[in-house]
């Protein structure tokens, strides 16, 4: 139960809230991409035949991202486990910039002029997705409403673990 209390501890700060919505709205289509083919992806088995085959990632893992990618948004946009799927958004840009964006340099390709994309934008991700690790889904969350239960998990929550 404890555990539980911590990964969805939060306040009604405004800061998590942006961070949280902003990243959830801009990684959900890039789940969408890799689990259902929308907005010009390659769908579920497409994505993992991509991540096993061609990028030899092990099947578990590449499922994992998928799910972080999707799952992970529409976790971050409800405010419901908002740690757990920042966690999983900030692993799969982390890998991201290792194994594939990180020797195209720190810029977007915005002119095509480089071999590939450069890892900007996964350096803004998982700089959201930290603020959101720290400091919980913020306001107008399912994170929030499930701590202020009646059963009193919120002065529980609000009791440091040291005392």
């Amino acid at each position: 139960m404890k555990t539980l209390q911590f990964l969805i501890k939060t306040d009604s700060s405004v800061g998590p809230l942006i961070a949280r919505l902003v990243l959830g709205f801009v990684m959900l289509p890039h789940g969408l991409q890799k689990t259902f083919g929308l907005f010009g992806g390659h769908g579920f088995s497409g994505t993992m035949q991509f991540f096993t085959g061609m990028m030899h990632i092990p099947a578990p893992f590449a499922f994992l991202a998928i799910a972080a990618e999707f799952a992970g948004a529409l976790g971050l946009i409800a405010g419901l486990f908002s740690r757990v799927a920042a966690f999983g958004i900030a692993a799969v840009m982390a890998v991201a910039i290792v194994t594939v964006h990180g020797a195209n340099g720190f810029f977007m390709n915005w002119l095509g002029q480089q071999k590939g994309e450069g890892f900007e934008y996964h350096l803004l991700a998982l700089g959201l997705a930290l603020v959101v690790m720290v400091q919980g889904a913020g306001k107008a969350s399912l994170d929030g409403l499930i701590a202020q239960s009646p059963q009193g998990a919120e002065e529980e929550i609000r009791t440091p673990a040291w005392k």
